[in-house]
């Protein structure tokens, strides 16, 4: 199964591009699943009426999701519950807490990804950037807290766990603790795998413009901070080069000149304006979004790579190269912790594991030139092996 991330900023019409590519590939034979990631239902009004054959879709519910997770905590914990003499909560009387909604677009991005056998290719209606960002790094964020809070190596002790708690005088985590941080893991390492699949792509969509070009280059830079592939970007709602001579003369020639600049970085496909809201099969049809990655029709290029160069023979130093389009040097912050290097640039921000040379490596300086940030390690005479 292909995985296509669309998003881009509010108002681009990512909802749109969405809805059309999932039907383009639908009625090209594939199997697809489209999933809508908002709670208000804005794929019902653009899709319209009518089922299309090899279309499926679904949309994220919080509300029960939070239900159900609230059941299962109180079941899991009925003994103590009881013992306290606490009532019980009734799900339909609560709401969501913050975070609900994050944590359903996680589960069903689970559950598809579950299901990879019944589909060729998964369409995902993301938020507006950088939260669509910020959403798809939980995982990755999430798993690194619980193997900080309790290490693998510690579980191992688990079944002595009373007995260290006699002799060390403070209450141990329960059973329960670790069977959850257990069951969580899991959960989270299904999204991570699937995000990190040579199949999942990310689109963006952007309107040509001044707005559209500041938010596409920090979306951009997001995603190559992720380490994610852009499979493309989809000029969305651009206006015909007839209108040049009429009133549109200046939107025309400020599209046209934002179209060239992005085609200097990426691949551009323009989608043309309608003159309304799309609505319905027919119109989606009209736009001509770019064919989705499928099974049939697989793509090369996998997740990008951040390699490590070795000059050691020329200049002493290892060079660790991080592609990062669009980074500005005043916005752009280093970190060395232990093992991790710590990367901010502008909203975001990846803890990222060293590669296992660079941990013997002290960090001897970074220069950012043409969208890569390069990264120089120097090695530790303490710790690097020494040779004849």
């Amino acid at each position: 199964m292909r995985t296509l991330l669309i998003t881009g900023p509010g108002g681009s019409g990512r909802t749109t591009t969405a809805a059309a590519t999932a039907l383009a590939a639908a009625r090209s034979g594939a199997r697809t699943l489209l999933l809508g990631t908002d709670p208000t239902d804005t794929l019902g009004p653009v899709l319209g009426d009518g089922d299309v054959p090899g279309l499926t879709v679904r949309r994220t519910d919080p509300d029960a999701g939070f239900r159900a997770d609230l059941t299962a905590m109180q079941d899991r914990a009925g003994g103590a519950l009881d013992l306290l003499g606490a009532s019980r909560l009734v799900p339909e009387e609560t709401s969501p807490l913050p975070g609900a909604e994050e944590l359903a677009v996680l589960r069903a991005l689970r559950d598809a990804a579950r299901d990879e056998e019944s589909y060729d290719l998964l369409v995902v209606d993301l938020p507006a950037t950088p939260r669509a960002i910020s959403l798809l790094a939980l995982p990755d964020e999430l798993r690194r807290a619980l193997r900080r809070l309790l290490p693998p190596e510690r579980q191992a002790a688990r079944a002595l766990r009373p007995v260290l708690g006699r002799l060390a005088g403070v209450p141990m985590p329960a059973e329960w603790v670790y069977e959850t941080a257990a069951r969580l893991d899991l959960q989270l390492a299904a999204v991570e795998t699937l995000l990190a699949d040579r199949g999942t792509a990310v689109r963006l969509v952007a309107e040509p413009g001044p707005a559209g070009a500041d938010a596409l280059r920090t979306a951009a830079l997001g995603v190559a901070l992720r380490g994610w592939r852009l499979d493309g970007v989809i000029a969305n709602r651009v206006l015909p080069e007839s209108d040049a001579d009429s009133w549109l003369a200046g939107p025309v020639a400020q599209q046209r000149k934002t179209l060239e600049e992005w085609r200097e970085e990426h691949d551009v496909h323009p989608v043309a304006h309608l003159g309304r809201d799309p609505r319905g099969a027919d119109d989606l049809a009209v736009l001509a979004v770019p064919a989705a990655p499928t099974a049939a029709a697989p793509t090369a290029a996998g997740p990008a790579e951040w390699p490590v160069t070795d000059r050691l023979a020329e200049d002493g130093v290892l060079v660790w190269h991080l592609p990062l389009p669009g980074a500005r040097r005043d916005a752009l912050d280093l970190v060395r912790r232990g093992d991790e290097l710590v990367v901010t640039a502008e909203p975001f921000r990846r803890v990222v594991p060293l590669p296992s040379a660079l941990r013997r490596c002290t960090v001897d300086g970074a220069a950012l030139r043409e969208g890569e940030l390069r990264v120089r390690f120097r090695p530790d005479p303490a710790l690097w092996p020494r040779t004849r």
